[in-house]
C-alpha cells in the first residue's frame, strides 16, 4: 500500500548510511506514508526507538494505523523544526540518526484535492499545513508586482520571473486567482511551448517553496539536528532542487570546518570547533533502473555526514 502512495527515493542508500546502532533512537523529520521509517523499522532492534514527524494531516492519520502495533515508533503531527521538542518529549539527549526526504509525495502530487500539481484543475492553495495563514491564491492576489517578482525568481530560479509577475498583476485586475488553471493560462501565454512545463514547474516551486517558508524551516532543522545528533550518530538528507542542496551542503562543510577566520589570518581566532564528518563528498545520485522505475526521484541527491 505504502509503494502506491508513495515510493521512497534511494531506499537502499539511505538506510545504509543512517542506521548505526540497531538498539539506537532515530528521528524521521518528514515520515510521509512510512516507506523509510518502515526500512529503518527492519534493521532495528526490539528496544530502538524511531520517532517520525509530518505537518501533513493524510500522511499523519494514515501512519497512525498503519503503524498502530509498532511499539519502537513514536509519530508526531508536527514539523520537523520541532525535532527538539520531540526529543524532550521522549526524554531523551539526541539520536543517534536523523533523516529528512524534502521531496513531495507522490500522494500529494497526484491528488488534486491537494492542490499541488499543475496538470489538474485545483484550489490554487500549495500549503503542506492547511494551518498555515496564506495561500498561494493569497500571495498572487495581494501581493507587489516586486514581491512577485522576488519569489518566483529567488526560490524558483524563473528568468523570466519580472514578466510573468507584471502579467498576473495585470490579470488579477479583471480576475482573482482562484484554481490552478488561472495561473497555468498565464504561463502558456508567456512562454514558448516548449518551455511550458518547465516554467510551470519552476512557478509552482516558487511559491509552494514561499507559502510553507521551506527554506527558513530547513535552516532551522538543520542546525538543531547537528545540535541532538550523538557522538557517531548520522544525519542523512535528500534534496530535490539545487537550493535546498546548496543549504545542506554549505551546512556540513561549515559544521565539518575547524576554523572560518578570514583567508590570511596568520592564527586561527575564531573558536570553531569541528563537529560533523561528511561521508558523502560528492551526492549520492539515483541509478538509471530507479530513474526508469520512478521517474520522480531524477533529481533526488543525498547527503550525509557524522557527527564527531
Amino acid at each position: 500500500m505504502t509503494e502506491q502512495l508513495h515510493q521512497p527515493v534511494l531506499l537502499n542508500e539511505s538506510v545504509g548510511l543512517l542506521i548505526g546502532s540497531k538498539s539506537g533512537k532515530y528521528f524521521d523529520g518528514t515520515l510521509g506514508f512510512g516507506g523509510h521509517s518502515e526500512a529503518f523499522l527492519q534493521q532495528l532492534n526490539n528496544d530502538a526507538l524511531l520517532a517520525a514527524t509530518d505537518v501533513d494531516e493524510t500522511a499523519f492519520t494514515y501512519c497512525q494505523k498503519e503503524f498502530a502495533n509498532e511499539q519502537r515508533m513514536k509519530i508526531y503531527n508536527f514539523n520537523f523544526t520541532q525535532i527538539d521538542s520531540v526529543a524532550k518529549l521522549e526524554m531523551i539527549d539526541g539520536f543517534d540518526g536523523i533523516f529528512a526526504d524534502l521531496g513531495v509525495s507522490s500522494y500529494q502530487l497526484d491528488n488534486v484535492e491537494k492542490g499541488f500539481t499543475f496538470r489538474s484543475e485545483a484550489p490554487l492553495d500549495l500549503r503542506m499545513n492547511k494551518n498555515l495563514a496564506i495561500s498561494a491564491a493569497d500571495v498572487l492576489n495581494t501581493f507587489e508586482e516586486e514581491e512577485l517578482t522576488d519569489i518566483f525568481f529567488a526560490y524558483g530560479e524563473e528568468k523570466n520571473s519580472r514578466k510573468i509577475a507584471k502579467t498576473i498583476i495585470e490579470q488579477r485586475n479583471a480576475k482573482r486567482f482562484q484554481t490552478t488553471s488561472d495561473l497555468v493560462e498565464i504561463i502558456e501565454q508567456l512562454t514558448p511551448q516548449y518551455f511550458v512545463v518547465k516554467t510551470l514547474a519552476r512557478i509552482f516551486q516558487a511559491l509552494r517553496i514561499y507559502v510553507n517558508d521551506e527554506l527558513t524551516a530547513l535552516k532551522t532543522f538543520l542546525t538543531k539536528a547537528v545540535d541532538l545528533l550523538l557522538p557517531n550518530g548520522r544525519i542523512v538528507i535528500l534534496t530535490y532542487h539545487s537550493l535546498e542542496d546548496r543549504i545542506v551542503k554549505d551546512l556540513f562543510k561549515f559544521e565539518e570546518s575547524s576554523c572560518v577566520c578570514p583567508p590570511g589570518f596568520p592564527v586561527c581566532t575564531c573558536g570553531k570547533v569541528s563537529r560533523l564528518k561528511i561521508l558523502t563528498k560528492k551526492p549520492i545520485l539515483p541509478t538509471e533502473d530507479e530513474i526508469l522505475l520512478n521517474n520522480r526521484s531524477r533529481s533526488a541527491k543525498l547527503r550525509a555526514a557524522e557527527k564527531k
